[in-house]
This record gives structure tokens, sequence and C-alpha cells, in this order.
């Protein structure tokens, strides 16, 4: 009789890890949206290829993408890049900042021509012409299942602080903050830094992303109301982009908008932090090893833009951490997936 209640017991104990480990994984493909400050950074043009790598592989859908640079240019080159990958459709929301208005060092490569044509062919020429991100944001989740999507924010908080403080309209009867919560699984974000400051740069500082446009930063840590996972400074610090990388596995294009945009950004050669990279990686592939992830906790941003992660059962947040070990593997995934031709 014993035996039998422990046969039970284990039963039931296999069943809950089963139903568990369902209930975490994620769908696939992930339904994503990529939200960035394209033409700030090469980053965010390596991580964007990475996304058109993963959808090809069938393990992501990109939904939709928002840009929180506030120039005409950068949807056009976010665009020409999408098209370049076979996806010209994927729809793109801008919004009128004022943050960061420069035209950036690559986002140009959107008007480049030869021979009288655009290198890049694309149709949506100015971000004067798309929709308004918070729009976008709005009716993309409104479409999508409840719980299922993915938004990477590689960018600054912009349009997802204004997202979640949007009133209901003819898209959603839901105010901003619950339709997140409705159809949301997770964010990741690029942003912050969670690390001893000696063992990064020497001092604290407020992170790029982060202090830009540091208003909507507060306002998202303080009423996102989805889980959060953040990579730091210090984890795209860890993980260079090796500049071999550039020159040897893009050969199968003469012109390559990641090539171009990496080597425009800053004069080559440099192997470039991958922080926007790992924002993408994480959530589409959370079980293959690449990263550690902190206890459960909660992040709040000061006055001057410094993130602070206090531990909590009940918390919204984890950030990634990345072990020595790790380093290589992780390296790789994200040399080969950014590299990875077009279908």
């Amino acid at each position: 009789m014993k035996s039998f209640a422990r046969f039970v017991l284990s039963c039931v104990f296999l069943t809950s890890l089963i139903s568990t480990a369902i209930a975490q994984s994620p769908p696939r493909p992930i339904p994503l949206i990529f939200d960035t400050d394209i033409g700030n950074d090469c980053d965010d043009v390596l991580a964007l290829g990475m996304i058109h790598a993963l959808q090809s592989r069938g393990e992501c859908e990109l939904l939709a993408v928002t840009i929180t640079k506030d120039n005409p240019l950068a949807a056009a080159f976010v665009d020409s890049v999408n098209t370049f990958y076979g996806r010209p459709d994927v729809p793109i929301g801008v919004c009128h900042s004022g943050v960061t208005p420069d035209q950036g060092n690559f986002n140009g490569l959107a008007n480049t021509t030869d021979d009288g044509k655009l290198r890049y062919p694309h149709d949506l020429m100015s971000g004067d012409a798309a929709p308004n991100a918070v729009t976008l944001l709005r009716k993309t989740l409104a479409a999508a299942e409840d719980h299922t999507v993915v938004i990477c924010q590689v960018g600054f908080f912009t349009n997802l602080a204004n997202l979640i403080d949007s009133p209901g309209d003819d898209i959603s009867p839901l105010n901003g903050a619950d339709l997140v919560k409705r159809k949301v699984r997770l964010l990741s974000v690029m942003a912050g830094s969670f690390v001893d400051p000696s063992k990064v740069r020497g001092k604290r500082h407020g992170e790029y992303n982060v202090i830009k446009d540091l208003a909507a930063s507060r306002r998202l840590a303080d009423h996102w109301p989805t889980p959060i996972i953040w990579s730091g400074y210090e984890i795209g610090m860890g993980l260079r982009y090796p500049y071999r990388s550039i020159v040897e596995d893009y050969t199968y294009a003469a012109h390559h908008p990641v090539v171009e945009s990496y080597n425009m950004y800053v004069k080559p050669p440099h192997h470039r932090p991958t922080w926007d990279l790992t924002s993408v990686l994480y959530p589409v592939r959370p079980d293959r090893g690449y990263f550690d992830i902190s206890p459960l906790g909660d992040v709040t941003i000061d006055e001057k833009g410094y993130t602070n992660f206090v531990a909590s059962p009940g918390g919204r947040d984890r950030y990634l951490i990345i072990q020595e070990a790790q380093k290589g593997k992780t390296l790789e995934a994200l040399t080969s997936l950014s590299s990875q031709p077009p279908e």
C-alpha cells in the first residue's frame, strides 16, 4: 500500500513538473516586436539581422518594428533591411519625441544609389509616411493571441512608456497597460547595469538607453505590468562582435546593410559590443544555456538614471548574467545568426 502511495505521489510530482515546463515553454514561432533606436549604434542592425535569421529558422515571427530615434531616415533604413531579408511588409512605426533627431552614421544607406537605382530597394522612403508607434503597437497587440508576444526593446523607453499610458480607443477598449498585460508574455530590455561598476568602467554611470529619455524610462520601470528581463551594459561589453566575421561571413552579398552599417558607424576594424543582440537571443532561446539569470526582484531607476535591483520572491524583474565559460558558445550563436544569409 505504501509503495502504491509513493507511486501515485511520484506520478503527481512528475505531472506537475511537466505541466510547469510546458507552461514556461515559449510558443513557436515566438511573436516578436522589435523596438529600436536604430542609427545610434550598429548593434541594432546586427540584432535585426538576427531576428530575420531566427524567423527563417521558424523560431520567431517579426510582427512589427517601432523606432525611438526621431529621424525620418531611421524608418526608411529599417524598411531597406527588412526588404533585403525578404520581408518588405513588416509594419514600421515611429515617434516624434525629439530624442536623437540626427541622421546617424549609416541611416543614409536607405538613400544610397548605384547607377541611379537604390542599393537596398524599399518603398518606405521616410518615417513621415509611417504610422505612429503607439498606434502600431496597439494594433499589433490587439490582433495577437493573449500572453504570447515578446517585445525586445533595445533603444529608448519612449514608445513603450507611451504605450502603457495610452487610453482605450477604436483599436481596443483596453488602456495600454491592460492591453500589454493581456497580450505580452515578456519584455526583454537592453538597458541599465547590474554589476559592481568597478568591473565595467570603474565608476557608476547612467546607461545610454536609460538616460536619453529618463522620464519615460522611470515610468516604464515603475508601471510595466509583465515580466521583464534586463540585459545590462556589462553583458554586451563582455561579448564583442568579432570584426573577422564582418570581413568573412557576409561575402554572399556584394553589398550588405549589416556590413556597411558596421563599417560606417566606427572606422574599422573594431569589435563592437553585442548589447542589443543579447536582448533578442535570450527570449527566443531561453533554454540553450547562453546566459544565467538573476533571482526575481524589482528594478527601479533613480533620478540620475541609475538602475537599482532589489531581490524579491514576488518581483517582476530578472537580469542576465554571463559566466566566462558561456561566452564562447554565446558569441558563436550571435555571430552565426547575424551573418546568416537571407532565404
